[in-house]
């Protein structure tokens, strides 16, 4: 079973993906760059207002998918240089006090409409069971 997420609470997706996609009790999010959905443009300032802006496009996909940060098991962070790692780090974690997820974290050449950051994640967290009640929630609601 594979169901597509989406919320007006994060960016649109800029291309042919899906905000996220659920299958088997897992959520894939697409990676999330610092746009603000409310003017769907980026975020001025640094490395960290992108970030937070990052992490705030996650929170809102994880909860229109009945998800929460809790759930998130892997993350990868593109950085456009290791030199924002450290201040990176600091806003990422603030989201992850405790059982922070798997991550891997690496600089990149260019990311999109040129951020600083993109991060894509994983969450697990619901049962089957529960995966198969939201399925049939959506299927009548449609």
């Amino acid at each position: 079973m594979k169901n597509a997420i989406h919320t007006d609470q994060a960016p649109k997706a800029i291309g042919p993906y899906s905000q996220a996609i659920e299958a088997n009790g897992m959520l894939f999010i697409s990676g999330q760059i610092p746009i603000d959905p409310a003017t769907a443009k980026v975020v001025e300032g640094g490395i960290r207002e992108q970030t937070l802006q990052v992490m705030k496009n996650i929170g809102a996909i994880l909860k229109a998918a009945d998800y929460s940060y809790a759930d998130v098991v892997k993350s990868t962070c593109l950085l456009s240089t290791m030199d924002d790692f450290a201040a990176m780090n600091e806003v990422y974690g603030s989201f992850y006090q405790q059982n922070p997820p798997a991550r891997a974290a690496y600089a990149v050449v260019k990311l999109p409409l040129g951020v600083l950051i993109e991060i894509e994640t994983i969450a697990c967290g619901a049962s089957l069971k529960t995966q198969l009640e939201r399925h049939c929630e959506r299927s009548e609601a449609i």
